[in-house]
C-alpha cells in the first residue's frame, strides 16, 4: 500500500510538472510570436521610410526639371534663374526656397520674390519688380528710371512719356533713400489721376515744398505730404480757373493767381 500510495503521489507530481512545463512553453511561444511580429513591423516601417527617403532624395522622378518665372519686365528671365542658384536635376526637396528668394531679391530691380515647389518636378518663381515713378537726368546724357525709394531701375536714351522728371543729377545710387525724392513720389501717388497725368516735373527743395509743374505752364505748390485729400479737393476747384499758379500747401487758405 505504501508503494501503491507512493506511486500514486509520484504520478500526480509528474502530471503537475508536465502541466507546468506546457504552460511555460506556451507563454514563451507567445512571447516569441509577439517578438517576431514587432520585428516584422519594425522592418516594414524602416523599409517604407527608406523607400520614401529614396523617392524624395534620390529618385530621378522628383528632381527639378523645369522652372517657371513670372512677373519680370525689367529683369531677363535668364538673370533670375542664374541668381536663384537653382541647378536643374537637384532633388526638389533639397531646394532651399527661402535662400533662393533672398538671392533673387538682391537684384536691384526686384522688390520681392517668392519661390515654391510644384510637385513632382517643377519650381515656381514669382517676382515683384520695383515700379518706376520718376525720370532722373543721367550723367553723360540720357535718363534713369527710378522708383519711389530712389532706386535706379534702368537707363534709357530718351525720356519716356508718362513719367514726371525729377530734375536732380546725382551719381547712381546717391538718391536711394533720399527723403526729398521720397516726398515727391508720395505726393505723386496721392494726386488725382487727372492731375497726375498732367505733371511734367516735380521738385522738392524741402520736405514741405514739393512743387509740381503741369502741362500748359501751370505750377502747383503742394507743400508736404500731409492732408492729401484736402489738398486734392481744393486744387480741383482752383484749376477750374484759368490761372497758372496754385498754392494748396495750407488747406483752408489756398492761393491762385
Amino acid at each position: 500500500m505504501i508503494e501503491s500510495g507512493g506511486a500514486s503521489r509520484g504520478g500526480k507530481a509528474s502530471r503537475d510538472g508536465t502541466a507546468g512545463e506546457n504552460a511555460t512553453s506556451g507563454v514563451n511561444g507567445a512571447k516569441r510570436h509577439r517578438g517576431w511580429r514587432v520585428a516584422f513591423f519594425a522592418l516594414a516601417a524602416a523599409g517604407v521610410i527608406g523607400a520614401g527617403a529614396w523617392v524624395l532624395f534620390g529618385s530621378p522622378l522628383l528632381v527639378v526639371r523645369s522652372v517657371t518665372v513670372s512677373g519680370t519686365h525689367l529683369v531677363p528671365r535668364s538673370e533670375i534663374l542664374a541668381v536663384s542658384g537653382v541647378v536643374p536635376g537637384t532633388p526638389l526637396i533639397r531646394v532651399n526656397t527661402a535662400q533662393a528668394a533672398a538671392r533673387i531679391e538682391q537684384v536691384k530691380q526686384v522688390s520681392s520674390a517668392r519661390v515654391t515647389r510644384s510637385w513632382p518636378n517643377r519650381l515656381v518663381i514669382v517676382v515683384r519688380e520695383r515700379t518706376p515713378v520718376l525720370v532722373l537726368p543721367a550723367y553723360g546724357g540720357g535718363y534713369e528710371l527710378a522708383d519711389a525709394d530712389g532706386v535706379v531701375l534702368q537707363r534709357v536714351a530718351r525720356r519716356p512719356a508718362g513719367l514726371p522728371l525729377y530734375p536732380t543729377v546725382a551719381p547712381e545710387g546717391a538718391l536711394r533713400g533720399d527723403p526729398a525724392l521720397a516726398a515727391a513720389a508720395a505726393v505723386l501717388r496721392e494726386l488725382p489721376a487727372s492731375v497726375r497725368r498732367a505733371v511734367t516735373s516735380v521738385t522738392a527743395p524741402g520736405l514741405d515744398q514739393v512743387t509740381l509743374r503741369l502741362a500748359g505752364g501751370r505750377t502747383v505748390l503742394w507743400g508736404d505730404t500731409s492732408r492729401a485729400s484736402d489738398k486734392a479737393r481744393e486744387l480741383a476747384v482752383l484749376m477750374r480757373r484759368h490761372m497758372h499758379y496754385f498754392d494748396v500747401s495750407a488747406p483752408g487758405s489756398v492761393l491762385a493767381r
